[in-house]
Parts: structure tokens; C-alpha cells; sequence
């Protein structure tokens, strides 16, 4: 169910971002820093999905507070001109890394289980 929703919400981005209008310079830094804050709240969800403790509430908040957090470190990074923003990019970031291997060895270990499975059905069979 959460893949149809996550594969719904990438041909809707597409669809969006084909025939969305181009951001100007002064505003690309506010949103890639939004769309970090929130690529790392999607891993995240992933993961407490994983983890069977998603809470729809906790992911909410997260996905706009983690954004408009970034974006305000970035407003302020550019009033003092210093370039805040780069400390939330490398939590984010590693955040991102951390999540991504907690899918990826769930989901290596759920692989492995299958294949075990399967030799032990042929091997039964035969």
C-alpha cells in the first residue's frame, strides 16, 4: 500500500515539476534545502514503517517542521552571510544514509529469507 502511495506521489511530481515554471536563483537554495529537509522525513517514515512504528502525526510534523527549520536556518545563514544551511544539509544528509541503510538491510535480509525458504522447498520436494 505505501509503495502505490509513493509511486503515485513520483508520476505526480514529474507530471508537476515537467510543466512547473523555473525557480529563480534567489529562491533555489530555500528549496533544495526544503526538499532535503523533507526527502529525510520520507526516509524516515520509511524506516518506522519498517520498524512498525509509523505514527501518521510524528510524520507530519517532522515533514513540515524539518523543512521550515532548514528554510529558516537558510534566511538567517543569509542575513548574517554565513552559510548556515550547510550544517542542516550534513544532518540530513546522514540522516538520509542511516535510513537508507536500515531499508536496504531489511530489505537484503528479507531477500535472503525468501532464497533460504526456496532451497528448502526444493530440497523438501525432491
Amino acid at each position: 500500500m505505501i509503495f502505490i502511495a509513493i509511486l503515485i506521489g513520483c508520476i505526480a511530481g514529474a507530471i508537476i515539476g515537467i510543466n512547473a515554471p523555473m525557480i529563480s536563483y534567489t529562491y533555489s537554495s530555500y528549496l533544495a534545502i526544503a526538499i532535503i529537509a523533507a526527502l529525510d522525513s520520507v526516509f524516515g517514515g520509511i524506516t518506522s514503517v519498517i520498524n512498525k512504528n509509523f505514527n501518521l502525526k510524528i510524520f507530519v510534523t517532522g515533514f513540515f517542521g524539518n523543512a521550515i527549520l532548514a528554510i529558516l536556518l537558510t534566511i538567517l545563514g543569509q542575513k548574517l552571510n554565513v552559510d548556515i544551511y550547510l550544517a542542516a544539509i550534513v544532518v540530513f544528509v546522514g540522516r538520509m544514509f542511516v535510513n537508507l541503510a536500515i531499508i536496504r538491510r531489511y530489505y537484503v535480509d528479507k531477500w535472503s529469507n525468501m532464497l533460504k525458504e526456496n532451497k528448502k522447498a526444493k530440497k523438501e520436494s525432491n
